[in-house]
Order: structure tokens, then C-alpha cells, then sequence
């Protein structure tokens, strides 16, 4: 399988297939035919931004297994825009697309747009955030989303010594959680505080700025920059004496926010080491900041595995198969139970990345350096 690339050389290899999608069109990619009813079908791809190489990679992994397939393909980026999300899916409908992929922005702004999906007979993957409130989702593509979590918080109780008992802290925490609009999140979140609620109540673990429920915690948009005066405001206010021990990061681009905040308040410094902080979805300048002893674990999810899966799932409905699912209890949506394939999430860090990243072809050693 392709390696995936750094986010500039990345970037810079699909800009020109992108920029269309960029401004709320498509880019457009062809194969082979595929085989029986699904013959020359066209399948509409929307991804939500283009400002994370996550979403970038994932949008390019989904057309290529797709087009391996004989399908033709329509991929757009929301550029986290709710609105614009919706307008671009009405768009691919109207094109005459067979089936759509899409990973929202907004969980709860896509019932209108589904149904006119469903009138016009076109079946949803719902990729990597489940869409609430609708009828008309089909499938689920994810990931194992309570295990992000409860790996998180694992390696931190681990890293602190708390689990093998042979620290009794208190140690001091601080708590950050996703976008409130994507249903990711309250799974994270929650696999996460089954492992530290314990400590908490125990007192091993204290949250000196308080903040413990999700509402208290969620970041918008999962944005970096938002995190970071978060944090600012967190070290100004609780932290005037005490030290940060460990930070519960859901995400590497909150992570990185965070990284900055602690960084400005000489966190890093030799009197003043930074905290624990974990992260998610293995990005390149967060693997790089881990080799470099800063943030010290992120949860990789092979996206190319997640690109198949959703690539199988639109194969199988199209050819009036059932798609291979191994979760339809878990993921109610409002409306019913989305059935679901998910993959498992694998914690990485200093020990570890080597052997799981460059080993499994995600990055090369030079991508690394």
C-alpha cells in the first residue's frame, strides 16, 4: 500500500485534483467499469475540511479503493462549514451520484439532505462520525470510539504510575474533549473517564481547574487554536503554584494547541517538565513532537484500512449484498440503530512508533526526520 506523506508534500501532490473541492466542487476521478447494476456508477465523497491532513489523506484513500473497484467518483471538502456540506451533498445528488460517503462537519444538520438521498434512492455510509437524527444512514465506517479513549487515559494513569500502584499522587489533571457536534466525541470522552473517574474519586487524580463535565470540555471544531486559550486561561487561573501533570487530549491538533499553551508558561523547561499529553489520529507533526519529548502518545487509526472498509460497504449495497458488519447494537442515531463496522485504534508513543508506523507503511523514516 501507498505510504502516506507529510502534510506539505501531501498537500502539494493533490492540490490540483482538490482545488475544485476546495471552493464547493468536486474533483472528479474514473476507473475501470464496475461489474453487474453498479456499472459506471458514480459515488460522492464529502469530507469535512482540508485543513487537516487527516481528512486530506482519508478523501484520497476512499477514491482510490473506489476507483480500484471500476466506480467513478465525486469528492468534496466542507471546509468545516455546515451549510456548505449540505449544499455540496444536494449538489452530488442532483449530479446523479449512486451512493454517497460522507463524514459530517455537523452531526445534526444532514436529516433534510438524507432525505433527499433516500427519495432519490441513493444509500449513506456514514464515514468515521455517525450522522444523528436520520433514518436515511445505511452504514457506519469507524473505528472502536470508546477504546480511543480508554487507551488515552490508560497511558496516562500508567505513565503517572498509578495503575501498578506504585505512585499515590495526587497528581493534577486538566480535561479536553472533541467538537459538541460531533457524536465522536461523547465516546471518547466517556471511554476516557471510565478509566480516570476512579482516580478521581479517589483523589489520585485532581482537576485543578474543575471542569470535569463534557459540556465543560468539548472545543469546538476540534480546533488547535481553541484549545490553546483554553489552556491559557486554565494555567492562569488554577495553576498559579501548582503544576500540570497530565493532560487528556483528544485529538493531535488540540494536543499541539496545548503543547503551546504549556510551552508559553516555561512548561519544558529543565525545572519544569511538560505533562503527560495524549493525542489522536497520528499526525505528522504530532508523531514528530513525540520523537521529540514533547507530546508523549497519540492513538493511530489506520485510515487506509477505515477507506476500504467504507469502499466495501458501497460495493456490497450497490450489488444488493449485505455489507459485513461486527456492531449493530451500539450506534443508535435517534432514529435507529446504524449498523457498523469498526476497527480497532492502537496506542502509540516514543517505544513504539517505529515498529507501528514506518513497520505497517504509514510513514516512511524519512517522513519522520
Amino acid at each position: 500500500m501507498r505510504n502516506r506523506r507529510a502534510a506539505v508534500t501531501g498537500a502539494l501532490a493533490v492540490t490540483a485534483s482538490l482545488a475544485l473541492a476546495a471552493c464547493g466542487q468536486s474533483a472528479e476521478g474514473g476507473g475501470k467499469n464496475a461489474s453487474g447494476g453498479a456499472e459506471g456508477a458514480t459515488i460522492g465523497i464529502a469530507m469535512p475540511t482540508q485543513s487537516s491532513e487527516r481528512w486530506i489523506a482519508d478523501g484520497r484513500n476512499v477514491v482510490k479503493n473506489l476507483e480500484a473497484k471500476g466506480y467513478k467518483t465525486r469528492l468534496v471538502f466542507g471546509e468545516d462549514d455546515p451549510d456548505q456540506q449540505v449544499a455540496q451533498i444536494e449538489n452530488l445528488i442532483t449530479q446523479g451520484v449512486k451512493a454517497l460517503v460522507v463524514a459530517a462537519i455537523d452531526n445534526k444538520s444532514l436529516n433534510n439532505v438524507l432525505q433527499q438521498a433516500a427519495d432519490a434512492h441513493i444509500p449513506v455510509i456514514a464515514y468515521d462520525r455517525l450522522i444523528l437524527g436520520s433514518k436515511n444512514v445505511d452504514y457506519y465506517a469507524s473505528f472502536d470510539n470508546a477504546k480511543v479513549g480508554e487507551l488515552q487515559a490508560t497511558y496516562i494513569v500508567e505513565k503517572l504510575g498509578l495503575k501498578d500502584g506504585s505512585k499515590k499522587g495526587p497528581f493534577r489533571i486538566e480535561l479536553f474533549a472533541g467538537s459538541n457536534d460531533d457524536n465522536n466525541t461523547k465516546y471518547f470522552f466517556g471511554g476516557a473517564m471510565s478509566v480516570l473517574n476512579p482516580y478521581i474519586e479517589k483523589k489520585q487524580l485532581v482537576v485543578g481547574s474543575g471542569q470535569t463535565a463534557l459540556n465543560q470540555v468539548t472545543t469546538l471544531r476540534w480546533d488547535g487554536g481553541t484549545a490553546q486559550k483554553r489552556m491559557d486561561d486554565i494555567l492562569t487561573s488554577a495553576y498559579k503554584t501548582e503544576r500540570v501533570d497530565a493532560v487528556l487530549s483528544p485529538y493531535d491538533g488540540i494536543s499541539i494547541g496545548i503543547l503551546s499553551a504549556l510551552k508559553s508558561d516555561d512548561y519544558g523547561s529543565k525545572t519544569k517538565p511538560l505533562p503527560v499529553v495524549t493525542g489522536q489520529d497520528a499526525e505528522l507533526a504530532s508523531v514528530k513532537s513525540i520523537i521529540a519529548g514533547e507530546q508523549t502518545q497519540t492513538v493511530y487509526k489506520d485510515t487506509r484500512e477505515l477507506a476500504k472498509v467504507a469502499a466495501n460497504m458501497v460495493d456490497a449495497v450497490l450489488h444488493d449484498k449485505k455489507p459485513e458488519v461486527n456492531d449493530d447494537k451500539t450506534y443508535d442515531n435517534g432514529s435507529k440503530v446504524v449498523p457498523a463496522y469498526l476497527l480497532d485504534p492502537v496506542s502509540v508513543d516514543k517505544t513504539n512508533y517505529a515498529q507501528v508506523l514506518v513497520g505497517g507503511g504509514y510513514y516512511t523514516a524519512t517522513d519522520l526526520k
